[in-house]
């Protein structure tokens, strides 16, 4: 791999990065369907990059609606090997506090099986560890991003996502906390499980918003919506600068897809060779 491509997912409240030079839009054919939005390439900091609003513009698919595959599938189309998701997380744990980013190392899925959550399956058979979703040298990049630009974070620890659209309940919100995760969400998973099917090298950076419900602060959805926007003005300090770090740095990708195909490829139809022309790309 001698080119690095990144796309970024942006999450609840981060629709446009300031600072930006459009360059264009995509609007990519994928077998999967559409994607949450036109894929927009732009120039931040000097680093040509893809933008994806995960929600859409107008923040009209909810978490369980969103295309997951053809978002992910779209912008490995278009090149890019390295996604940096954004995303807003509520906390399970008092270092966690409203107003910093939280960088996870591993993610729990609480989903309900609603999602398409694999390339796989139709008559293709194929398997992919997840065992270790987001890419630590990538999550590393980040980090110290953060610390050159004062921006307060925790990392480490498991991001659990959950279906939605509600949130918690108090019980659940207790239930999540003593399994051992730190922060929680709707929309890092399949995201980060397709990202490893397509050979591509993820890391998330959540916004932390509000203490979920375990604790004794009652949060109105405007109050949390204040606070995205703090966050997403942190996002835009330090997104300029990790563009540049990881595109000057290359962090290694772990192509745990290399291998996942079972069933014989001569066996298969042309969407199916379509699906992997695309996913088993370096």
């Amino acid at each position: 791999m001698s080119k690095v491509v990144i796309g970024v997912i942006g999450g609840s409240g981060v629709y446009q990065l300031e600072n930006l030079k459009i360059v264009t839009e995509h609007d990519i054919d994928t077998p999967f369907g559409k994607t949450s939005d036109k894929i927009i390439e732009a120039e931040l900091g000097g680093v040509t990059f893809f933008f994806l609003a995960r929600h859409g513009k107008n923040h009209s698919i909810s978490p369980s609606e969103v295309n997951y595959r053809a978002n992910i599938f779209a912008l490995k189309k278009l090149g890019a090997n390295y996604i940096i998701s954004v995303s807003a997380v509520g906390s399970l744990k008092t270092n966690c506090k409203p107003g910093t980013l939280f960088l996870p190392s591993q993610f729990i899925d609480w989903t309900k099986g609603i999602r398409a959550r694999s390339f796989f399956g139709d008559g293709m058979v194929g398997h992919v560890s997840v065992a270790r979703p987001i890419n630590l040298e990538l999550k590393k990049i980040i980090a110290n991003c953060c610390e050159i630009k004062k921006i307060e974070f925790e990392t480490g620890g498991s991001y659990i996502c959950i279906e939605g659209p509600q949130f918690s309940t108090r019980a659940e919100s207790e239930f999540y906390r003593s399994i051992g995760a730190s922060v929680i969400g709707m929309t890092n998973v399949p995201e980060a499980f397709l990202a490893q099917e397509a050979g591509m090298a993820y890391a998330t950076i959540a916004m932390v918003t509000d203490y979920d419900c375990w604790k004794d602060e009652h949060c109105t959805v405007t109050e949390i919506l204040n606070v995205i926007k703090a966050n997403y003005s942190q996002v835009n300090v330090v997104l300029p600068l990790i563009l540049q770090e990881v595109t000057k740095n290359k962090p290694e990708i772990v192509y745990e897809n290399e291998y996942a195909l079972i069933t014989n490829k001569k066996n298969l139809g042309e969407r199916h060779q379509e699906i992997l022309k695309v996913i088993l790309e370096k």
